[in-house]
């Protein structure tokens, strides 16, 4: 579907979604986010819904500002996947062993590794830039330098929520192996030190919403907020880089047999800033639950873990900013899901899938997310698919 335009205050409201299938408190904070006096543009993607100041499933385009809550305390979260030379015939028809190795390379929830993880030893982990991103971690904000340790030991792992690793087959049969993570908790520590710092500032005092409290360019607080962001956006990267790295490597122990190869990672992060040059301006492009769809660039749209999820290529529709969604979206909150849902509901909506099927992870069922398909079928005209994928391994913190 093309997009369907909405009156906003400063800006028309562009939206790859019904207007009239989103709840009305997602709608009030896109009304909200276009009345502000740096906003040029707003693009909504098809797995729009309720968020923390800003929806998730938005792109705002601003010029010279940027809003801290609008990216969110998961900077830099995002997906990378890669194909193998595994088929579903290589895969034994009782996957619990592998989704144990799996659980013991990469630890999830709050867990960390005993030790950090030394990407040297991974096979084909490109240590370029490593020693020098760690060096960095001086010039952030003196308010996280005290969680030094746990960073550099949460590096490769996956923490909770909708985040995951699976291995999946492909409709011609060949094993993808596919994760989703973000910066983990120094990402969220500099995600709320930075947001705390904006309300305050004098500019933000007169918003219809105090989450949309932003950092204006040529300010001390906007060049330390754009450093420590892009920091943690690098580490959301490198964290999915080692996880990738740690699964491949239980993939080849394995499958030693079958001797299994892979093919280049792909890999977008999903809330996050870009620097981007649209009609001649310079603009700060803040995804908030949405992917960069650049012409022919590769993207990853996931469901949920009892679906499936899409390899894509964007088709660079500048009406949306180039972008796309970031996955399924959801229909219910965590807390809806909880009382709605039991765990013989995800039993049985995760029946074929090699997972977690107790209460602590109910409030993930797929019952609570949209239907992939259609939030596929409503962008057609930002991505092109490439491949869909089944899980049937899905790792759940």
């Amino acid at each position: 579907m093309s997009y369907t335009e909405v009156a906003g205050a400063r800006v028309p409201i562009r939206m790859w979604a019904d207007p009239s299938t989103v709840e009305e408190g997602a709608m009030q904070q896109l009304r909200n986010v276009s009345t502000l006096p740096w906003i040029k543009g707003l693009a909504v993607m098809p797995d729009v819904h309720y968020g923390k100041g800003a929806t998730v499933g938005s792109v705002i385009a601003m010029s010279g500002a940027v809003c801290p809550a609008a990216v969110g305390v998961d900077i830099g979260c995002g997906m990378s996947a890669v194909k193998t030379s595994l088929t579903a015939n290589d895969l034994p028809g009782d996957l619990s062993r592998l989704r144990s190795k799996i659980e013991q390379a990469i630890p999830v929830g709050r867990g960390m590794h005993d030790e950090p993880v030394d990407p040297g030893r991974l096979h084909g982990y490109p240590t370029a830039g490593w020693a020098d991103f760690w060096q960095r971690f001086d010039g952030v904000a003196e308010a996280v330098k005290f969680r030094q340790e746990r960073a550099t030991k949460q590096m490769g792992t996956l923490g909770s929520g909708n985040h995951f690793v699976e291995v999946c087959t492909d409709t011609d049969g060949a094993v993808w192996l596919m994760l989703h993570s973000g910066s983990r908790n120094i990402g969220k520590e500099l995600a709320d030190f930075h947001i705390g710092v904006a309300q305050k500032l004098p500019h933000n005092q007169g918003l219809v919403d105090r989450d949309l409290a932003v950092f204006i360019a040529e300010t001390p607080q906007m060049a330390a907020y754009r450093n420590d962001l892009f920091w943690a956006q690098e580490y959301a990267k490198h964290n999915r880089a080692v996880m990738m790295g740690l699964l491949t490597d239980v993939m080849r122990k394995e499958f030693k047999k079958a001797k299994p190869r892979f093919d280049s990672v792909i890999s977008c992060h999903h809330n996050y800033v870009a620097e981007e040059r649209y009609d001649g301006v310079d603009l700060l492009v803040t995804r908030k639950g949405a992917i960069r769809a650049g012409d022919g660039e590769y993207g990853i749209i996931p469901g949920s873990m009892g679906t499936g999820s899409y390899i894509v290529k964007g088709l660079g529709n500048a009406a949306s900013f180039q972008s796309a969604s970031h996955g399924a979206g959801r229909k219910m909150s965590r807390n809806a899901a909880r009382k709605r849902f039991s765990a013989q509901d995800l039993e049985d909506q995760t029946r074929g899938v090699e997972c977690r099927k107790d209460s602590g992870v109910v409030d993930e069922i797929p019952g609570a997310y949209k239907p992939i398909e259609k939030v596929i079928d409503q962008q057609r005209d930002l991505v092109e698919v490439v491949a869909k994928l089944k899980q049937v391994v899905c790792v759940k913190g």
